[in-house]
């Protein structure tokens, strides 16, 4: 399955868990009833051990980096998700960045948006 199929497939996914009953055993459930302050605690925590996971060495290390990014990813989409928004507008934003050096995207929108 490609990157980007995977990415639909889990949207798809969170879009369907929002339509289910409160009380079902989903992971995805809980963390949509726990609303943004569930989600968002659970972002920080994946962060968190993305950067721990970066400093661990060797192949043991990486390996332990890329599922601490997955982790942190997923519950991003849900996030996403949980705002109405998809997987196609991040990569509609990163298509807009493409090219465009990251200094000057980030001064161009201000410090507000920083």
């Amino acid at each position: 399955m490609s990157g980007s199929s995977i990415m639909q497939s889990l949207m798809d996914v969170i879009e369907e868990r929002k339509t289910r009953d409160p009380g079902e055993r989903s992971y995805v459930v809980q963390l949509l009833q726990g609303g943004l302050a569930k989600i968002g605690g659970k972002i920080v925590e994946e962060a968190a051990e993305v950067v721990e996971a970066g400093d661990e060495p060797g192949d043991a290390g990486r390996e332990h980096l890329v599922k601490e990014v997955a982790d942190l990813v997923f519950h991003a989409m849900v996030l996403l998700g949980h705002r109405e928004a998809r997987w196609e507008d991040v990569e509609a934003e990163l298509g807009r960045r493409f090219g465009i050096n990251g200094i000057d995207e980030k001064e161009s929108r201000g410090k507000a948006s920083s």
